[in-house]
């Protein structure tokens, strides 16, 4: 079969698609004939050489596709059913091996290319906004990087939950698209500081949930910028991985910082977020009241295409990448 190797660390270019031996399923796995993978900031940092696949899963990188059942296995699904999957690696191939539980339906109205980019950005925020931080209706969260794919399902998930919505991007046009989504203020991090925005908003109370993948660079602001009792749950490094935390400040507003990851988890956690996510988030997306924004879709053979783009932080919603026809 074709997959996306990596023989290096570095820029888009050193990715490759080559032929590589097919997955061989394990017990309690299902055999996937892949669609389309979602590329996600996961497979951007394991072509750079800094987030490597934990052990024992592929070392293909993707983390998220879309395709049909070819080999059910023990599980109770049929060969054609069409499916996404959550993985630790290995999307981006025309085959994938993924353990039964960490494999949903494909919701029903939702195209099955585009679904490719619902399993990781479904789990991750649901994870993280509903399990981890608790996120209660009439609260207010504060989502950096609000138009990828991971801010434009928290944008809809919060609101969905009766949450109010404050989001940060770097463009007017990024901004307005957040605000489509259902985000109440919107924030320019190049041109006004969020701290004083969200002051503003709150009437000087601050945030109950801040969702951040900035890390180190807006630790000291997001911690002003919590409610008392607020929580920040970090789920990203794009600003860095050590800064000084002022405990003083996070215990005067009696908050909590947590760090979180969804990849290594073991399956038996994975799997049960996702069974979660079927629960709560699938009908959500069956009844419209929350889409899937996909900006580009690249064949599997544009991979450095794709990745180049995602780059260029110019995208809206998520990347994709056509593997083969359903």
């Amino acid at each position: 079969m074709k997959a996306v190797v990596l023989r290096k660390s570095g820029e888009p270019d050193v990715l490759e698609v080559t032929e590589v031996e097919p997955p061989r399923p394990g017990a309690g796995d299902v055999l996937i004939d892949v669609v389309a993978a979602g590329l996600n900031r996961a497979d951007v940092q394991q072509r750079r050489g800094v987030y490597p696949p934990p052990p024992g899963a592929s070392e293909y990188p993707g983390l998220e596709v879309s395709g049909r059942i070819a080999d059910a296995g023990t599980s109770d699904f049929r060969p054609g059913d069409a499916v996404v999957a959550l993985l630790a690696g290995g999307g981006y191939a025309e085959q994938v091996a993924a353990p039964a539980g960490q494999v949903l339906p494909v919701p029903a109205g939702v195209d099955l290319a585009a679904a490719a980019g619902l399993p990781e950005v479904a789990a991750t925020v649901y994870s993280n906004l509903i399990l981890t931080a608790g996120l209660r209706r009439g609260e207010t969260v504060l989502v950096h990087g609000a138009t990828g794919g991971i801010g434009t399902m928290a944008i809809q998930l919060a609101q969905a939950w009766g949450a109010r919505t404050i989001v940060t991007a770097g463009t007017a046009e990024k901004l307005e698209f957040a605000r489509s989504l259902g985000a109440e203020v919107c924030v320019n991090y190049r041109e006004q500081d969020f701290v004083a925005e969200v002051d503003a908003a709150t009437g000087g109370r601050g945030v109950d949930v801040i969702l951040d993948v900035v890390g180190a660079k807006y630790l000291s602001r997001n911690v002003k910028a919590l409610a008392t009792g607020g929580r920040l749950v970090v789920i990203g490094l794009q600003g860095g991985a050590k800064a000084e935390l002022d405990l003083g400040a996070l215990m005067a507003r009696r908050a909590s910082v947590t760090g979180t990851t969804l990849r290594s988890r073991p399956v038996e956690e994975k799997s049960s977020i996702m069974a979660g996510v079927y629960q709560h988030v699938w009908p959500l997306i069956s009844d419209g009241t929350i889409s899937v924004p996909v900006d580009r879709t690249f064949p599997l053979a544009e991979v450095v295409e794709a990745h180049r783009y995602f780059d260029s932080g110019q995208h809206t919603g998520k990347i994709l990448l056509s593997v083969q026809e359903a």
